[in-house]
């Protein structure tokens, strides 16, 4: 039985892992290393609530700093792990403090993919949104009438674009891709949130690279895209995509491919470190799979920890995810991967859809605007093994809740 345990990343898994030994084992020595200088907080709610001033700090903390200490998990802040020596079982500090462990967890996340400098990524006015300094400097630059150019349309881009809209600036939104979501939704709900944004004056040019961006002493002031047009910018905001944060674990010689590999118990090639959350693959229905979600970073979390408390079990993923963009909750059940049929459910308020999606006549998920009741029971009938054919799904005299 282990008993010091050291988790590496201050994040929702770091928080649930830790939450989950302590509930069960109070002898454990817990450690939670985190490179920045907060207690482990919310991520989603930073470029919608905090940014905009309408949760505080206290608010996004996912624990009170009494918590840490009520429960005798050691939290060590502003400091990065420089190495890991799996034979000696240590963690080495960039302060040069050696930490032993007899287990060991990788919470280590994401980071957001930043434009090349070579195109103006590292000039000032151009803002990630991954962390709460970024959101503190999102925070700074949203005043009404400025011109913010975004780039990517995937969810992080577009609910920035609500936000910017939503304070009174100019938002102009450009995806290289041919479509809005074109990695992540249908085109039909591509298309639904295209004209959602466009209601709010947003405007969205697809099919349009970021060639580069101008500036003058060295504060961005144009965006100049791939056909030419030039964007005035007041400031630009990256949102196209993370990179799960596996360097550290590679280096160890753990095996990575896309992620920190794991197996069905979150365990990685070394049986005694473990990883959960953005930064771990593992597979799922035969490909390999990285979840970016609130869910699968607890769910993964619990699961590291009932292993380490010799309470074993597999992790089977039933993979849900949302987004809140102006008044609309987009919530999505289940994964959509390699779809060949959608259906359009129109729902029972105004404005309300879903958009279930087949695969060889059998469902495997369901993206739903504004519509909980149907996102609810096609959560369920996906965790449940149950199947509805796409005549159902379409068929509005049918109380889909009768099929369960």
């Amino acid at each position: 039985m282990s008993n010091s345990i050291i988790i590496i990343g201050a994040g929702q898994a770091s928080a649930s892992c830790a939450a989950r030994l302590r509930q069960k084992n109070q002898s454990y020595k817990i450690t939670i290393i985190g490179e920045e200088p907060y207690l482990p907080y919310q991520r989603p709610p930073l470029s919608k609530k905090y940014a905009t001033g309408d949760m505080t700090l206290d608010q996004l903390l996912l624990r009170p700093e009494d918590w840490y200490e009520q429960n005798k998990i050691r939290f060590i802040p502003n400091q990065r792990v420089t190495s890991v020596n799996p034979s000696q079982k240590t963690v080495m500090l960039a302060n040069a403090d050696i930490l032993s462990w007899d287990k060991l967890v990788f919470t280590t996340g994401s980071s957001a993919r930043a434009l090349p400098d070579a195109i103006g990524g590292n000039l000032g006015g151009v803002y990630l949104l991954r962390s709460l300094d970024d959101a503190d400097n999102f925070a700074d630059e949203l005043i009404e009438n400025r011109n913010v150019v975004i780039v990517g349309g995937g969810y992080i881009g577009l609910e920035a674009a609500a936000v910017c809209a939503s304070r009174g600036l100019k938002v102009t939104l450009i995806e290289a891709a041919d479509r809005i979501l074109q990695r992540v939704a249908c085109s039909k709900t591509s298309d639904w949130f295209r004209t959602l944004h466009s209601s709010h004056n947003v405007t969205i040019h697809e099919g349009l690279g970021l060639d580069r961006l101008e500036a003058t002493d060295n504060k961005v002031t144009t965006a100049v895209l791939s056909n030419g047009t030039r964007l005035e910018a007041d400031f630009v905001l990256v949102g196209i995509g993370i990179i799960p944060n596996a360097e550290l674990a590679a280096e160890a010689g753990l095996k990575v491919d896309g992620g920190i590999l794991v197996n069905q118990h979150c365990q990685t090639s070394n049986p005694d470190i473990y990883a959960a959350g953005d930064c771990a693959a593992f597979q799922y229905r035969g490909e390999l799979t990285r979840l970016e979600s609130v869910q699968n970073a607890i769910d993964q979390a619990e699961c590291v920890a009932d292993k380490i408390l010799d309470e074993s079990r597999n992790y089977n993923p039933y993979p849900w995810f949302w987004s809140d963009q102006y008044d609309v909750k987009l919530q999505i059940a289940g994964l959509n991967r390699g779809y060949d049929e959608i259906i359009t459910r129109i729902g029972d308020r105004e404005g309300s859809m879903a958009h279930f999606y087949f695969k060889n006549d059998r469902f495997i998920a369901v993206d739903a605007m504004n519509d909980p009741r149907t996102y609810m029971v096609g959560k369920k009938m996906l965790e449940a093994g149950k199947n509805i054919t796409p005549e159902q799904a379409a068929d509005k005299t049918i109380e889909l809740k009768s099929l369960l």
